[in-house]
């Protein structure tokens, strides 16, 4: 079985734009560039092209030059929305249906019968956003300095085999080669997802002056920018795949359609991305892409702000923060005023909100309140998710726990349906169990005496809706003598907390397909909410963290070994496997089905189509080619 049969279970969507590899001749270029060409300051197109550019057959219609896209961004901490729109310009990257994976820099690969050994063929004469050459050394120099370089971060697991990092061998100047100790069924998915694009995501020319083992003077370096130390100094100016600074130097080269020219800094209140000259796209008329001059980008500091300004009719494409369902009634009623359609969004699964607590909590207390099953599932009873779906999302999901949809591979009964009733004489009757007293006000109390309060931190800015949904959950809580506070944070915050393991419990989405990615039942990241220094322990090789228990250590070999085979039969066990495991465990707490979401583009941006994927893997709307949109 294959995975792109897999992966098209997730239902039909519109047809999107076909790819190809055979370039026009005669190249064509926005006509701000033809001006560069003509007082010297850009070569001509041919040779700012590849040799052989991809081809990209438009959505609907060849093109025009000219426009700027507007869009939103959520106060300082929005950067995931930009890399959204521009998208991972990575080795692969996933065709629009989300179906299949396809070339990007590199034109094609080849695979070893095994799965161990994976050689990409990268376009030639490809070039930076800068004219500088892009060439194999620019992946070894992404994979051997940074993602190896355990001195500038650990090295995350998706280039781990069995125990061992991934072996980068450059052939010549447009081949290289990946080896790994086993064979990685995954890899090629894992490559088409935003963090797959760390292979070439920085340019060596640039990049290699921020490391000591490229720069005598680093230190030097380091303290006129005050910095603090050569790590710091290169998130400032290469930044990072999910870090705002990624989109802060504007001298920073890319592969990217569009190159920044205003950043986003802490007090920005509008970014800007320009046209690159050097991008490495033509469509079926040899015009290089992108067709629109630029996107642009309003901070607001508030959603209202940004619904204001869609009705305005001052955003052209808006889908993120703006598409909870208590949204979608206004947006409709005003479309012709805005001068605006609304298209669908359809994440193929997953949670719209789930709720974890903190299973590696530094408070003793707290640690093994939380690892007691029986109160989490006293949590899940006593939460009545219609009343929650009816009033915070107008009726719009069905609930749900945290696993796949019915008719996915990976759906398993137990994990998405048990204890979804609402039950609160039966969570009453656990918490009783597990000696939670009530104490004279009704809230139950630990052994210690202390009442059973936490905190459940939220980041309204991505999600307004999930404060909605805790409102009320915190008021069914309370009737079974549980009290929690809801904690409204910026997202930086909110990571710091998770990182620092200093959190009591969080919320987030488990939005997307998941037959690519994570499964988020496993905690494979050192930042998974529900079990930090768990994941920590993973990341490091135990070197880190804590250890964690026997079902999590399971998980991690049910899932190496899940990501390894080539066969996908045998991956479709392992993962059922996993999912069972964590089904007994329900560390987990779901509340209702993820919907399918709307979002609006102006009724004049063409080749967007009606329907498109919705999540981070994919990522939303960034496959679906905006390069390829355009103002008719």
């Amino acid at each position: 079985m294959k995975l792109s049969a897999l992966i098209g279970l997730s239902g039909a969507l519109a047809l999107l734009p076909a790819i190809g590899s055979a370039g026009a001749q005669e190249y064509k270029e926005a006509p701000a560039l033809a001006a560069l060409v003509a007082d010297g300051t850009l070569p001509p197109v041919v040779e700012r092209l590849p040799a052989s550019p991809e081809v990209v057959t438009p959505l609907q219609e060849v093109g025009q030059y000219g426009g700027t896209l507007r869009f939103g961004l959520r106060g300082s901490s929005d950067h995931n929305h930009i890399l959204r729109l521009v998208s991972a310009q990575g080795l692969v990257r996933w065709n629009p249906q989300f179906t299949e994976v396809v070339p990007n820099l590199a034109e094609r690969w080849e695979v070893d019968p095994e799965g161990k050994v994976f050689t990409f063929y990268l376009r030639e004469g490809l070039k930076w956003s800068d004219g500088q050459p892009f060439t194999a050394d620019d992946v070894l120099f992404n994979v051997n300095d940074l993602i190896k370089n355990t001195e500038f971060a650990p090295t995350n697991s998706r280039w781990i085999v069995n125990g061992d990092p991934v072996q980068v061998d450059k052939v010549d100047d447009r081949t290289v080669r990946f080896t790994f100790a086993g064979p990685y069924g995954d890899f090629l998915n894992e490559l088409a997802t935003p963090q797959g694009q760390y292979p070439v995501f920085n340019a060596k020319h640039y990049c290699s002056q921020f490391l000591p083992s490229y720069n005598d003077d680093i230190d030097a370096l380091v303290a006129d920018s005050g910095a603090g130390d050569w790590q710091t100094l290169y998130l400032q100016k290469c930044g990072d795949i999910e870090v705002p600074t990624r989109w802060s130097n504007p001298d920073r080269p890319t592969m990217d359609p569009w190159v920044i020219s205003s950043p986003y800094t802490g007090g920005a209140t509008q970014v800007v991305l320009e046209r690159n000259p050097y991008f490495w796209q033509v469509d079926t008329e040899g015009n290089q892409l992108p067709y629109i001059d630029r996107l642009s980008a309003e901070v607001s500091q508030d959603v209202e702000s940004l619904l204001l300004s869609v009705i305005g009719g001052n955003i052209d494409f808006a889908l993120r923060h703006i598409d909870p369902p208590a949204n979608r009634p206004v947006l409709f009623e005003n479309q012709e005023k805005g001068g605006y359609r609304m298209f669908a969004a359809d994440p193929g699964g997953g949670s719209q909100m789930s709720i974890n607590l903190n299973l590696t909590h530094p408070d003793p207390e707290l640690r093994e309140l939380f690892n007691t099953k029986d109160f989490r599932v006293a949590l899940s009873l006593g939460m009545d998710r219609r009343e929650v779906i009816d009033t915070a999302l107008l009726g719009v999901g069905e609930p749900w726990q945290v696993g796949d949809f019915e008719g996915y591979p990976y759906y398993h009964e137990q994990l998405s349906t048990q204890f979804l009733e609402y039950d609160p004489d039966q969570a009453n009757t656990l918490l009783d169990g597990i000696g939670l007293t009530r104490g004279a006000d009704g809230t139950r109390v630990l052994p210690s005496g202390k009442p059973v309060r936490f905190i459940i931190d939220v980041v309204p800015t991505y999600m307004p809706d999930h404060v909605d949904q805790l409102e009320i959950i915190e008021q069914q809580w309370a009737r079974i003598g549980v009290d929690v506070d809801i904690n409204p944070i910026e997202r930086t915050f909110f990571s710091e907390r998770v990182a620092a393991n200093q959190h009591d419990a969080a919320v987030w989405d488990e939005l997307g397909n998941k037959l690519v990615g994570f499964p988020d039942v496993v905690p494979l990241q050192n930042n998974v909410i529900w079990a930090v220094t768990w994941g920590q322990w993973y990341q490091t090789g135990g070197a880190q963290g804590e250890e964690p228990p026997e079902s999590i250590k399971e998980r991690f070999r049910l899932w190496e070994a899940a990501r390894s085979t080539v066969d996908m039969d045998e991956k479709v066990e392992l993962r059922g496997q996993i999912n069972q495991l964590a089904a007994d465990a329900y560390e987990k707490i779901g509340v209702t089905k993820a919907a399918v979401t709307y979002g609006i583009a102006k009724t004049n941006l063409m080749n967007v189509p009606e329907t498109m994927p919705s999540g981070f893997y994919y990522p939303t709307p960034g496959p679906t080619l905006l390069q390829t949109w355009f103002y008719k």
